[in-house]
């Protein structure tokens, strides 16, 4: 490589014409580009679970597995500095509990201390706190049903079906709610030749697992410089949505998304949701905190975290904890970890097992 660029130097020193100057130019950009990409790939493995802030955990897990049909895996109650350093709260003691539903995972967190604040009520869906789950349904209508049954909040006005028109998308039936604290959730339905082939076999069951994490963000580029770029994630589907199923999916009048999915190797995935129309949702609180119950922190797993903590921060992105963090025992699952958040405040939490 050094040889090419000294190659390189001395046509650029002999020859000054602009066509070369600009050769060169693009040179250095692909080879930028190429390095980045190589790094990147080396960083993020799997989306190992989607988690959130709750207010009364019992409660919560009870909703979930009565509601949702999820199963509690573990029940950990953790506290010291080491814990303090990771999510960026002092005098924390903390209840985490872990959940599957398929082969997906969520995990629910209540704060005993600090406690936090309350999600907005007039929170919208293309407020750029927005988060949720999908959690994919062998049947929409006995979905819909189980939820009316438990008589859950609307989100959307009703299941919505994505058109024909929409190629990306046709046929799917989507709808969004909350959870008891107020968490917007998905259930979604994929019909044959849409979504991952194993939501085609349901073996009986109505719940299924989770397809993919949902994010709003303000700049799929910016967006995708963090996910992509920092992160190693590849892009698995674009498509831009709109029309009234939308706005009512949405619960947002006049709503236009460009959505695109992302991926790692295994695990749910990451959705980006840029509301072209309306330009109006809010920005996320800059006081945000892991205590919040506004708060999520999608998992990611690594080979290398010291390696993960330093590519984020030469990309310049805000880190949540003071230090890539070595947990003091098993129990949480992982041994080293810190936070960093997405160009729109969205918590990502890096972890080496």
């Amino acid at each position: 490589m050094r040889y090419i660029f000294r190659e390189i130097l001395q046509v650029v020193k002999i020859e000054t014409k602009p066509k070369k100057i600009i050769v060169f130019l693009w040179f250095l950009l692909l080879v930028g580009f190429s390095t980045q990409t190589s790094l990147a790939q080396q960083l993020v493995k799997s989306v190992d679970a989607i988690g959130m802030t709750v207010s009364n955990m019992d409660r919560s897990v009870e909703f979930y597995s009565k509601v949702l049909s999820f199963e509690e895996v573990s029940d950990v109650e953790l506290y010291g500095t080491d814990y303090e350093h990771l999510l960026g709260i002092f005098g924390l003691r903390i209840r985490v509990v872990r959940m599957k539903l398929g082969e997906e995972f969520i995990e629910l967190t209540e704060y005993l201390t600090p406690r936090g604040r309350p999600i907005p009520v007039d929170s919208r869906s293309n407020d750029r706190w927005f988060q949720h789950i999908a959690i994919v349904v062998s049947d929409m209508d006995k979905a819909y049903q189980q939820l009316r049954r438990y008589k859950v909040q609307h989100a959307s006005t009703g299941p919505q079906r994505i058109p024909d028109w929409n190629k990306a998308a046709a046929g799917i039936r989507a709808f969004y709610f909350r959870d008891p604290d107020g968490h917007n959730l998905e259930v979604i339905y994929f019909p044959p030749g849409k979504g991952d082939a194993k939501w085609q076999r349901s073996d009986g069951r109505l719940f299924l697992g989770i397809d993919h994490t949902a994010i709003v963000v303000d700049d799929t580029g910016e967006s995708l410089r963090f996910y992509r770029d920092a992160l190693g994630m590849k892009v698995a589907g674009e498509s831009e949505n709109y029309g009234t199923e939308q706005e009512h999916l949405n619960n947002v009048f006049g709503a236009r998304l460009r959505i695109t999915g992302l991926r790692a190797s295994t695990g749910p995935g990451v959705e980006f949701l840029e509301h072209l129309a309306p330009r109006d949702g809010r920005p996320m609180p800059i006081d945000e905190r892991a205590n919040d119950l506004m708060h999520w922190q999608t998992t990611l797993t690594v080979d290398d975290i010291e390696k993960a903590f330093n590519q984020v921060r030469e990309g310049k992105f805000a880190l949540v904890s003071s230090r890539a963090v070595t947990v003091p025992d098993s129990v949480i699952g992982f041994k080293n970890g810190f936070l960093v958040r997405d160009p729109d405040g969205h918590v990502m939490q890096i972890i080496e097992r």
